[in-house]
């Protein structure tokens, strides 16, 4: 579509009273470029508060932008002549150990029931220079403390990770049995007795207390 003769608040309103009934279309790269270059054209921000209303319709319109991203963007536009997304320029370092470095420690670790981290290095040295295994190449030269942040990331705690059955508890639990208080003084016995029941009423419940060492009724 070439718009380049919608220059104006009044053409931009002549467009807008024969294109009711139409929806447009855009990708959103066309997007960015048509609503900076409608900005630009009608020099949206010297524009009355009142011209700039079909301006706002218009893009609304061919871009199908809500009303807060239309304002958005164009704030956007104001300060920085141009719309689009922020590229990331962020560093990343490149990853060293991968993750078959991190199963080889958690395999070392697991078969010496993980040691402390500086005997652990020592033993990937080892593993290394004495024994000559290849596998632990870039192991056998981890700092300790890096040692330590592979074994809090979630990798290695997946291979460590370990799930058992609830245990039954082998303390019991509201059993009912005479006190062995082993010639000890300070132990009671509490015990009940019901009286019975009668004519469908509750009976009464003595409460007996009772010393275990001599079945001393007290």
């Amino acid at each position: 579509m070439n718009d380049t003769k919608l220059d104006s608040p009044e053409a931009i309103k002549a467009f807008l009273g024969g294109t009711d009934k139409l929806d447009f279309q855009m990708s959103k790269t066309t997007r960015y470029s048509f609503l900076a270059g409608t900005l630009k054209r009608t020099n949206y921000f010297k524009l009355s508060k009142k011209d700039k209303g079909p301006v706002l319709e218009y893009m609304e319109k061919m871009s199908g932008y809500s009303w807060p991203q239309l304002k958005r963007l164009i704030a956007q536009y104001k300060e920085k002549r141009w719309i689009g997304r922020k590229v990331s320029n962020r560093h990343t370092f490149a990853k060293r150990y991968t993750n078959n470095d991190v199963l080889l420690l958690a395999q070392t670790d697991e078969a010496h029931q993980t040691l402390s981290g500086p005997t652990t290095k020592k033993l990937l040295e080892r593993a290394y220079q004495i024994y000559g295994d290849p596998a632990y190449e870039r192991l056998a030269v981890i700092s300790v403390s890096h040692l330590y942040n592979l074994r809090k990331g979630d990798f290695y705690q997946r291979q460590r990770r370990h799930f058992t059955k609830t245990q039954k508890s082998a303390v019991q639990i509201g059993e009912r049995r005479k006190p062995n208080p082993q010639g000890q003084p300070g132990f009671i016995r509490i015990d009940t007795v019901h009286q019975g029941d009668q004519d469908k009423q509750k009976g009464v419940y003595h409460i007996k207390v009772v010393d275990p060492k001599n079945e001393t009724v007290v």
